[in-house]
């Protein structure tokens, strides 16, 4: 299993009011929806990946920690951690997305309105 070439040139802006970890925790989401870090790529250990960022070990802790919550990374102990199957994702957020749009249709609410509501909910993660 080869190891993510990430972060790259990407760094955690120190200046801004969001939380490193959180900066942190998007940047790997956002890799993986884009598919730059495909299924079953492992991601670099806390430790080198916090030093190679200059940040604290337990800010990639609780980044990698929130990821796994959502199911975007599975770790496997000295395995590591590893970008989780696509499959057990999808699954997920099918089921969220089959709930929300029962919801939004109960309640009245057109598809352009529910895809309206979803975007101004994304902007503001």
């Amino acid at each position: 299993m080869q190891e993510a070439q990430f972060p790259g040139a990407w760094r955690p802006d120190q200046s801004h009011s969001t939380p490193l970890f959180e900066q942190l925790r998007r940047h790997v989401a956002d890799l993986v929806a884009l598919g730059g870090l495909p299924a079953g790529r492992r991601l670099p250990p806390v430790r080198s990946l916090a030093a190679e960022l200059g940040v604290a070990p337990h800010t990639v802790a609780r980044a990698y920690r929130e990821l796994e919550e959502a199911k975007i990374v599975v770790t496997r102990g000295r395995a590591g951690t590893v970008v989780a199957p696509r499959d057990a994702r999808e699954e997920e957020l099918t089921a969220a997305a089959a709930a929300y749009a029962a919801a939004a249709r109960a309640r009245g609410c057109e598809l352009e309105e529910a895809v309206r509501l979803v975007e101004q909910a994304y902007s503001r993660l």
